[in-house]
């Protein structure tokens, strides 16, 4: 074991090689990373981690490099990737209306980029165990969150001849399917006046039903779901 120890510690000495051997070490570490987000269909699959986890070793090898060669700082371009890199995260976050989808994608990728820092810092244990870590939370969070009651949020529109007459029915109406309450006001805008309801509600909600009682209440002429876009 001492002898393997050894050896390994000799082609270390060679610079060349030890950088080779990172560059391998994280494309396996952050290449099965992208493998599970890429099983699921994400946007940032096994490529774009493999590439990310690169960049950053290499990063971390050029300022490594530049301190050796100039004096550099060596934590100035790490530092300056991390905050580059919420630009490509930000490019796997998606809003549709108050839901927010891609943030544990980009927070995937956050998280390789540190990986590859800590690769390219030759702590290669840290990472290996970093690595583990972050594909257990992306496998198996779900079963614990499955367990958890989720929520989502609907923006509508109500339009009635007499909007105030109406609040008390439609109070009823969500109190009577669970739902809360964010936010009800009546808005009076240059056309027309209407109530706008912000509601949070189950999964398993039948929003189109609840739509459906609200339209059967005297004097309301329409309901919409707000899109914000």
């Amino acid at each position: 074991m001492d002898t393997i120890i050894n050896a390994f510690s000799n082609i270390m000495q060679i610079h060349e090689l030890e950088i080779l051997f990172k560059l391998i070490l994280i494309a396996f570490l952050s290449g099965f990373v992208g493998w599970e987000r890429e099983s699921w269909n994400k946007p940032a699959g096994f490529r774009t981690h493999v590439l990310v986890g690169i960049s950053a070793v290499l990063v971390m090898v050029c300022g490594d490099y530049l301190n050796t060669t100039t004096g550099a700082d060596p934590s100035r371009i790490p530092a300056q990737l991390l905050s580059g890199i919420g630009f490509l995260g930000a490019g796997t976050i998606l809003r549709d209306g108050f839901n927010v989808k891609g943030l544990t994608t980009a927070a995937g990728l956050l998280a390789v980029t540190c990986i590859g820092l800590t690769v390219g810092a030759g702590d290669y244990l840290g990472a290996i165990i970093a690595t583990a870590v972050v594909y257990l939370v992306l496998s198996y969070s779900h079963v614990l969150s499955g367990k958890l009651e989720h929520y989502n949020f609907i923006d509508l529109e109500v339009k009635a001849e007499n909007p105030k007459e109406i609040l008390e029915n439609l109070r009823e109406i969500f109190n009577n399917f669970q739902l809360e309450i964010v936010k009800m006001q009546i808005v009076d805008s240059k056309s027309d006046e209407y109530i706008r309801i912000i509601l949070k509600y189950k999964e398993k909600a039948d929003i189109n039903e609840i739509m459906s009682r609200v339209m059967q209440i005297k004097n309301v002429k329409e309901i919409v779901e707000v899109k914000e876009g």
